[in-house]
């Protein structure tokens, strides 16, 4: 290996000399295109692999990472190439299977969000992290949108009290392109979109909250896209190359995927422990795509209108009857689009915590409670409603996790210990 491998001790990782990073991604589908961060950070870091089984995928690599990038075909290329760290963007009922023989080999993992689909495949990962040391990291890369960190720096500093309650109202007006036309539309895959784009939002909450979900329930359906009748397939492509937003309105959509299983629309609600609570809503088919913060203190509320740059936080911490304009109004800062800001700050997050060791805004832990608050709210929407109650982690796997990833604290169960069997 070369001689800026990880060093595979827990709680550290390092260089030992002064070379690039040398970085591999697998998968080279829409999320792929997040590896082209991977020189553009303070760390230094090269693209030197990709990997994808198929054909297309492969030549898609091709054209877009250039002619100095390897290309192959299997997981073991990226195994026996010397890499430094791999960016895995498979899809999410892949990630365990892939992640764990590469933490395994001693490479780095930066993990496509959700960390995988299953609570049981989290906690699986989590412990082969722990066990190796070697670094995981989860792409939870709205911790580093602005809206969502500058909304933290309030609570932080007091704007609104004490946390009590969050409420999300996420309005995907893409989802027929996102997540209706290929293997985003199958729970085979991605269990339900609770996980897949609702991560996110729960993981943000939980931050927020300092404390992540104990009991969750929910309700939803597939109600729209279910009676749209034109199917086919879109192997070979990628979401840009159907994405239009004259694909309106949601029963005129036409190619969906010939399998979907996956609800539309879905309401969960959250008990986040000591009188703390959260709602989430996620519906597919509104005409327009935003997500709305709520958040609700002891002292006042805040809550976000816009989630890029040009939108605004507004914070209520007077008494008066109804008013649109806030006590306290905050733009948004930045320039262009959040997420492709939050993807470059998230890939030299990464870089730099292999590199160097350097804590981490994103939390493993946390990326699993996202996991475990979607996916057990996923079967209460199956089963009629019917609460679920998270499983903790045991919390010696938690220490050894907390002690070379997060610098601090913000999961509840970072202090519940599992049961023994």
């Amino acid at each position: 290996m070369g001689d800026a491998r990880t060093t595979g001790t827990t709680g550290s990782t390092a260089t030992t000399g002064t070379r690039a990073l040398r970085v591999g991604v697998i998968g080279i589908g829409q999320r792929a295109e997040i590896a082209q961060h991977v020189g553009a950070t303070d760390t230094p870091a090269r693209l030197v692999l990709a990997v994808d089984p198929t054909e297309v995928g492969r030549a898609r690599a091709a054209r877009s990472f250039g002619p100095d990038v390897r290309i192959a075909a299997a997981l073991e290329d990226a195994i026996e190439a010397e890499l430094d760290a791999a960016i895995v963007t498979t899809p999410d009922d892949t990630h365990a299977a892939i992640a764990v023989p590469l933490l395994e080999a001693g490479i780095a993992v930066y993990l496509e969000k959700p960390m995988a689909i299953t609570v049981e495949d989290c906690d699986r990962l989590l412990e082969t992290a722990a066990r190796t040391g070697t670094p995981l990291y989860v792409g939870h890369n709205m911790r580093h949108m602005s809206v969502v960190r500058q909304m933290k720096a309030l609570i932080d500093d007091g704007a609104i009290g004490e946390v009590k309650s969050i409420w999300c109202r996420h309005f995907v007006g893409n989802g027929g392109d996102f997540y209706f036309k290929d293997w985003h539309a199958e729970r085979r895959h991605v269990n339900s979109l609770l996980l897949q784009k609702a991560s996110h939002d729960l993981d943000v909450m939980h931050w927020l909250a300092g404390r992540s979900t104990k009991r969750v329930t929910a309700l939803g359906a597939l109600t729209v896209y279910g009676d749209v009748h034109d199917r086919g397939t879109h192997e070979g492509e990628v979401m840009p190359d159907w994405f239009s937003h004259d694909n309106w309105p949601p029963e005129a959509q036409t190619g969906l995927n010939p399998v979907i299983d996956v609800e539309d629309v879905s309401m969960m609600l959250m008990d986040l422990g000591d009188g703390v609570t959260a709602s989430y809503e996620q519906c597919h088919f509104t005409p327009d795509y935003w997500r709305n913060y709520t958040v609700i203190g002891t002292r006042g509320r805040l809550e976000n209108f816009g989630d890029t740059p040009g939108g605004v936080i507004r914070v209520w911490n007077r008494r008066h009857d109804w008013q649109l304009a806030g006590d306290v109004e905050v733009a948004i800062e930045g320039e262009g689009e959040g997420h492709e800001q939050a993807d470059v700050r998230t890939m030299a997050e990464f870089l730099r915590h292999v590199a160097t060791g350097a804590p981490t805004e994103v939390s493993l832990v946390a990326a699993r409670d996202a996991v475990a608050a979607g996916a057990l709210a996923a079967e209460s929407l199956r089963d009629g409603g019917t609460p679920r109650d998270v499983p903790p982690l045991p919390a010696d796997l938690v220490a050894r996790l907390d002690a070379r990833s997060s610098s601090a604290p913000d999961s509840s169960s970072r202090t519940t210990p599992a049961p023994r069997s």
